[in-house]
């Protein structure tokens, strides 16, 4: 391969690692070509990027990047597949979905601005929360008080009839 080629590549990963907030390297060696293109259709189906690459122009790309991606080289070895998401959690439950066959195992993964290395971990990142989830269960946290409140208000002739009552207690 061609110096040229070489760094259109590397430049294109770092691009890629700046245009996804999140990724996962994994082992696709085993598969078979039915198989690879089934996962390939499911992480489309996900919004999914996934990219079989060179580890040596990978390792580059993550040193080239702002963000210390140094504990990834160990395990940047054998066959190895990114796989870019804008929602953290969604390439671990799909990679969840074929752990019971083995293949494609997790490697690593750069998730919700943490690192992430060994297989063991998938469980850890299938259960992270998008940032959507969390805004929403926020959002009904704070919800829920205004609702009684409303609610309450909403009662009016009860509330009116439970304060006559307190207040004919209280004399």
């Amino acid at each position: 391969m061609k110096k040229e080629v070489k760094d259109t590549i590397i430049a294109e990963l770092g691009q890629k690692l700046q245009e996804y907030a999140h990724f996962y390297l994994v082992e696709l060696a085993g598969l078979n070509a039915g198989q690879t293109s089934d996962l390939r259709r499911k992480c489309f189906k996900n919004d999914i990027k996934l990219l079989v690459v060179k580890n040596t122009l990978l390792q580059k790309a993550l040193e080239n990047s702002d963000v210390d991606f140094e504990p990834l080289y160990d395990v940047l070895k054998g066959n190895t597949a990114i796989m870019f998401a804008n929602v953290a959690n969604a390439p671990a439950k799909l990679l969840k979905e074929y752990k019971k066959e083995g293949m494609p195992a997790l490697k690593a993964a750069y998730a919700e601005e943490g690192i992430y290395v060994g297989a063991d971990k998938l469980e850890e990142l299938s259960s992270i929360k998008s940032k959507n989830e969390v805004i929403a269960e926020i959002v009904a946290l704070l919800q829920s008080p205004i609702k009684n409140v409303v609610s309450g208000l909403n009662a009016g002739g009860k509330v009116h009839g439970l304060l006559d009552a307190i207040a004919e207690r209280n004399k």
